[in-house]
């Protein structure tokens, strides 16, 4: 009983610290919602797909990027025990996510879009979370779905997606790379950074593209 208390509060801790710098920005980092005001008004992009297309491919290049990767993680303090690099990719993810969010006219307050948010970082263990609840994701349209849900749930959703975050973290630890070789390890972490973010662009896309669009 102990044990699940604890998981529950660190899970609880972990999504909360996502949403709330992840969406809010932390230097050197703006907030979700300016980042997609800097592709809303840029009209040299003809669509919301084509400024969600290069948002991702742009976010792809900060994942891959190890040094900027490790900077941020020197500043960033998660309230649970996840590697900073880790956390901070994390945060660059939830940031894009809501970013795609926005630019598809979602409310960033919104507790459903903070969700669906949360399920763009954690793809196929997300549905795990959400079978818990009866809802099956690969049957109807995630965001159908999620209107279906009733707001006092949300928040256990959320803590069963940070609670699958925290184990895919642990595993995360185990597969790392050897460190006896850092330059290519680097470059091995970096690559796999970078194709972990473009799922979870993917996923965001997926989840807030408008339905009619789909």
């Amino acid at each position: 009983m102990t044990e699940n208390i604890s998981n529950d509060e660190s899970a609880g801790k972990l999504v909360k610290y996502l949403l709330e710098k992840g969406l809010g920005g932390f230097p050197p980092l703006s907030s979700a919602a300016n980042l997609a005001d800097e592709y809303l008004i840029d009209r040299d992009f003809h669509s919301n797909d084509e400024r969600v297309a290069a948002l991702i491919k742009w976010e792809m290049t900060k994942n891959f990027t190890t040094g900027f990767i490790t900077g941020l993680g020197g500043i960033v303090t998660l309230p649970v025990g996840v590697p900073s690099a880790l956390g901070a990719s994390w945060l660059i993810q939830a940031r894009m996510a809501g970013a795609i969010a926005r630019i598809y006219g979602h409310d960033l307050a919104e507790e459903r879009v903070r969700t669906l948010i949360l399920l763009s970082l954690a793809g196929d263990v997300a549905k795990e979370a959400m079978s818990d609840f009866g809802i099956n994701l690969g049957s109807k349209l995630p965001q159908s779905a999620m209107k279906q849900v009733p707001g006092r749930a949300l928040v256990e959703i959320n803590k069963r997606i940070g609670m699958r975050l925290l184990a895919k973290a642990g595993q995360r630890g185990l597969a790392q790379f050897p460190k006896a070789i850092p330059v290519v390890g680097g470059v091995v972490g970096g690559a796999f950074d970078a194709v972990v973010c473009r799922m979870v662009g993917r996923t965001a896309r997926k989840l807030f593209r408008p339905v009619a669009d789909q």
